[in-house]
């Protein structure tokens, strides 16, 4: 039984889904509706650049979810896969989105608008206010748990990505988070600053949320198929009146990305393939589970192998 998974921002890059540009007209068709919905051209930004462009949050999240979204549809079309079939589609936070796309739950237009103005409202939730990511590796759930309520009294420090059995992303204010990283070196403990431009799934994007809130519920959702796992609960939804304020509280709440894995493999899942940029999920599916088959494809390369 097979999931497929739809990865979040990190994976971008300067001309992604390009080699499935050149070669399909249906891509290209998916691109210029995206191009048409924002009112400027995103392809030209995914397949050019330049970088600084792209690593915008604004930018990032429709176009990683274009470009997932796009590979999905050669797949069923081209390739005459029926992923539709796969008992479960999942993505990392904005994979969400796309995963909503491909299950025929929103149209392609309607994640991109929505997916821009998401980035948007995290980007402007903090302006005058700094934050910050920290990824900390070879330390298990509880045991960050426990750290960071030493940590609290300082400020905003909270679990955004529970991402596999050795990998924790916490996010908050930035002197706290950088206090907590000094902590953790005293340790001996390993962490990574992410470079990235506001501090996601934490409660610094409430602001983000309510900016969402009439966005999303304004917006015409149909129920999916199959059934999508959220991030917020790590379960299967596919109730259209659920699904749309687990999106909302999606901004501010914890990415339980280990726990939406092993939830799909008790439910008989034995295989997962990544679509999209990159290959950061199969590598966070591994680390969660060696035992389960993950492959990806990001490229007409590895639709061959």
């Amino acid at each position: 039984m097979r999931a497929i998974l739809f990865p979040g921002q990190g994976s971008q890059f300067i001309g992604m889904g390009s080699d499935f540009y050149k070669k399909f007209d249906l891509v290209k068709k998916n691109f210029s509706l995206v191009d048409e919905t924002l009112g400027f051209s995103l392809s030209k930004i995914i397949l050019e650049g330049p970088t600084e462009k792209l690593q915008l949050t604004e930018n990032t999240q429709p176009a990683i979810m274009a470009v997932g979204a796009s590979i999905f549809n050669v797949l069923n079309k081209e390739y005459g896969l029926n992923l539709n079939k796969s008992k479960f589609f999942a993505g990392h936070s904005l994979g969400e989105y796309t995963a909503l796309v491909c299950a025929g739950s929103l149209s392609l237009e309607k994640a991109a608008y929505l997916l821009k103005e998401r980035g948007k409202s995290m980007q402007d939730s903090i302006s005058g206010k700094s934050g910050a990511m920290l990824a900390i590796l070879g330390m298990k759930i509880d045991e960050v748990e426990n750290e960071i309520s030493s940590f609290s009294k300082y400020g905003i420090c909270e679990i955004s990505n529970d991402n596999s059995n050795s990998q924790i992303v916490i996010s908050g204010e930035k002197e706290v988070i950088l206090k907590f990283y000094e902590n953790l070196k005293k340790k001996k403990k390993k962490g990574i600053l992410l470079p990235v431009s506001a501090p996601f799934h934490c409660s610094l994007m409430k602001k983000a949320a309510e900016e969402m809130r009439e966005k999303i519920n304004k917006t015409d959702f149909v129920k999916p198929f199959p059934s999508i796992i959220s991030n917020v609960t790590a379960k299967e939804e596919n109730d259209i009146n659920k699904i749309k304020p687990l999106l909302i509280d999606q901004i501010t709440s914890r990415v339980r990305w280990r726990e939406s894995i092993r939830y799909m493999i008790e439910k008989g899942v034995t295989s997962f393939l990544e679509i999209g940029p990159g290959k950061v999920l199969s590598g966070l599916v591994k680390k969660i589970n060696s035992d389960v088959e993950i492959s990806n494809i990001n490229s007409i390369e590895d639709i061959k192998k």
